[in-house]
């Protein structure tokens, strides 16, 4: 007769109690479940064990639960739940009756959980493009999709200043540096980069195949021809603004402008700004850079580029950028309004510090903040998926009025109950399901902008 080791015999007592018996077998297709399949699906059970076995986090059965500690995380720190390692030990220990001691827990904090997490914000991001209903507007429906690339600072404790080295900092300092690549089409991240403040923006985005029929929205962070030139050479469509010391040289003019129109051809940009008196100027440039050196050798090039000037009566002065989209595709003032729409990514990057705890990364330790870091992000992924249900479910006339940052408040202050039905649902809480109160507080609007006719900035870019 074949009997059971006593390892055995642990690890299925440990599984037994990491996962409660429900007193009734859940019906998952349960219509009063819809919002926990979005969730559960966009990070998988079967696929987190999977990276929490790949990373190193998990190299036998133990107590803790990986999938447990990733919803603990990304629903309790990362909506500002609980904002310390200790209260989160206790929120873990409250969800799912598992004893841990302080020590142990802080121990869980290793390169390995790091390493967990962001490959659990991949996975999300793969996963949320997948998924990705989203389509252009007829404006812009002959391109792929309409990106937006920028990052952000977070300030960091100062005894990690070697780590992450702060710039322009008078005293020590400490400051980490996440860059993201948003899309409009998959309404949401495309890339995720984290690393020191030091690290140049332009040093964080890799031109390649993907941005093929793609458009690009950068700042002069991001200003560099070189990188404007791979662009082009891809396939691609960018905009952005021109720097204020950008000097070059006028090829040809777009417009034929009546009266006494001087002839701009062959002159500098600064000359001809001096001289602007018309709203709207439309003209075609001519760049110099240099090429990356290949076996130790450079080479200069030139570029033809769009150069668009638009009068702002606001700032009273002219608002300029480079692109490479034709004037038959958008004229010069859709330029100047599509510009507008990177200020979606600031908006992004204010929910991640206003409501998904970005901004509260305080330990003196590398791998807690890296960990918390990205736990940050999971949480901003896991709203846009949750965000993307509730759209789904509002009625068509009113999901522009469904603006990504009032969600977020909305979707922080549901968290606690989100938190507890979602580990119910994957059978790792000990407690009993909570009727949530959150859609039917998306039904009474307290998600939706109460300004019916204020102008939304995706509005008519995106379908």
């Amino acid at each position: 007769m074949k009997t059971e080791s006593k390892f055995s015999q642990g690890a299925r007592k440990r599984r037994k109690r990491r996962r409660p018996a429900r007193s009734n077998p859940l019906d998952r297709s349960a219509p009063e479940y819809e919002h926990l399949r979005a969730l559960s699906s966009l990070l998988p059970e079967d696929r987190v064990r999977e990276l929490a076995k790949s990373t190193g986090l998990i190299r036998r059965e133990r107590k803790i639960d990986p999938v447990a500690i990733l919803w603990v995380l990304v629903l309790g720190f990362g909506v500002r739940l609980q904002t310390d390692l200790a209260a989160l030990n206790r929120e873990y220990r409250r969800r799912t009756g598992v004893e841990l001691s302080d020590g142990s827990w802080y121990e869980r904090f290793t390169p390995q959980l790091s390493a967990f997490l962001r490959e659990s914000a991949v996975l999300a991001i793969e996963r949320l493009a997948a998924e990705a209903r989203g389509k252009l507007g007829d404006r812009l429906k002959q391109f792929k999709d309409l990106m937006i690339q920028d990052s952000t600072v977070i300030r960091l404790h100062e005894k990690l200043a070697n780590v992450f080295p702060a710039t322009r900092a008078r005293g020590v300092a400490a400051g980490a540096k996440v860059s993201l690549l948003i899309s409009a089409v998959a309404n949401g991240p495309k890339k995720v980069a984290v690393s020191g403040e030091r690290t140049a923006d332009v040093k964080m985005l890799t031109i390649g195949p993907w941005v093929k029929d793609c458009i690009l929205l950068v700042d002069l962070g991001y200003y560099k021809y070189q990188l404007f030139a791979r662009i082009a050479e891809n396939g691609g469509y960018f905009v952005t603004r021109l720097k204020d010391n950008a000097n070059p040289l006028i090829v040809a003019s777009h417009a034929v402008h009546r009266g006494r129109a001087i002839d701009v051809a062959g002159k500098q940009w600064q000359e001809v700004l001096l001289l602007l008196r018309r709203r709207v100027t439309d003209i075609v440039v001519e760049i110099s850079f240099s090429r990356r050196k290949y076996r130790g050798k450079g080479s200069r090039d030139t570029m033809l580029v769009r150069l668009v000037a638009v009068w702002n009566e606001e700032a009273r002065q002219y608002h300029v950028y480079l692109t490479n989209i034709a004037p038959d595709v958008l004229d010069a003032e859709e330029v100047a309004d599509l510009y507008v729409c990177r200020w979606e990514i600031e908006l992004t990057f204010k929910a991640l510090k206003s409501h998904y705890a970005l901004d509260r990364v305080k330990s003196t330790s590398r791998h807690v903040v890296e960990a918390l870091i990205w736990t940050a992000l999971l949480t901003m992924l896991v709203s846009r998926r949750y965000y993307n249900f509730i759209r789904s479910i509002t009625p068509k006339r009113d999901r522009p009025r469904l603006t990504r940052l009032r969600w977020a408040k909305v979707f922080a202050e549901g968290a606690q109950i989100t938190l507890h039905n979602i580990l119910w649902y994957l059978g790792l809480a000990r407690t009993p399901w909570e009727a949530g109160m959150l859609e039917q507080e998306v039904k009474r609007s307290q998600a939706l902008d109460p300004h019916i006719n204020r102008k939304r900035m995706l509005n008519g870019w995106v379908a």
